[in-house]
């Protein structure tokens, strides 16, 4: 078994870095198998900032910094049974998602929607002077509305939504990530997708009496 690599120390440096891109993931597996394990520091560095989208959308809150540390050393550990050809990112989502899950339950407790969207989407930029304030604040209205309906879609339906939007993951990524079929996932994309369309309708009908 190769010895660990300072993982926390990568996630810190590259918090900021959305998207890093490794030239050939199957070849930087390669080395790190090959006993090279600081080449994992590239794995890292390019996948860090979709795994803490990850773990926050799941609900990981102020934890999620140690969740994604935790779940990169978990595939750090398992690169050995990771089969040549897949898809490192929701190989790995799929880790932080569970790591994220044992976090909340051991917790006991569940984050309010507002508190996660807002960690999601960092801190509310500043209104420009130009921009209309009524405007900015529909804006958040309705991210508000989207992030109340999406909690309350039953979890696998919430999952979907989050894993093909939220984290730009496309139907493979999402299958590979969630363990289901790509059946599976169109299915109930399309029911939540609904559910969602419903609910935020009928949110938008109730809100428009208000004055």
């Amino acid at each position: 078994m190769w010895e660990p690599i300072p993982v926390g120390r990568c996630i810190k440096s590259a918090r900021t870095r959305e998207g890093g891109l490794v030239d050939d993931e199957a070849v930087v597996i390669a080395r790190v198998r090959a006993g090279e394990p600081e080449a994992y520091a590239e794995l890292v560095r390019a996948h860090t900032a979709v795994a803490l989208r990850a773990a926050v959308a799941c609900g990981a809150g102020p934890e999620a910094e140690d969740v994604v540390q935790q779940a990169f050393f978990k595939a750090y550990r398992s690169l050995g049974r990771f089969r040549d050809g897949s898809a490192f990112r929701p190989w790995l989502l799929r880790i932080v998602a569970n790591e994220t899950r044992n976090t909340v339950r051991s917790a006991g407790r569940r984050r309010a929607v507002g508190e996660r969207e807002a960690d999601l989407l960092g801190p509310e930029p500043l209104i420009p002077e130009s921009a209309d304030p009524a405007v900015a604040a529909e804006e958040r209205e309705r991210s508000r509305r989207l992030w109340e309906a999406l909690d309350g879609l039953a979890e696998d339906h919430r999952q979907v939504v989050v894993h093909r939007y939220l984290l730009e993951l496309d139907e493979t990524e999402t299958a590979l990530a969630l363990g289901w079929p790509r059946g599976t996932v169109k299915s109930r994309l399309s029911r939540a997708l609904k559910k969602l369309g419903r609910v935020l309708e009928d949110g938008a009908e109730g809100g428009g009496g208000r004055g």
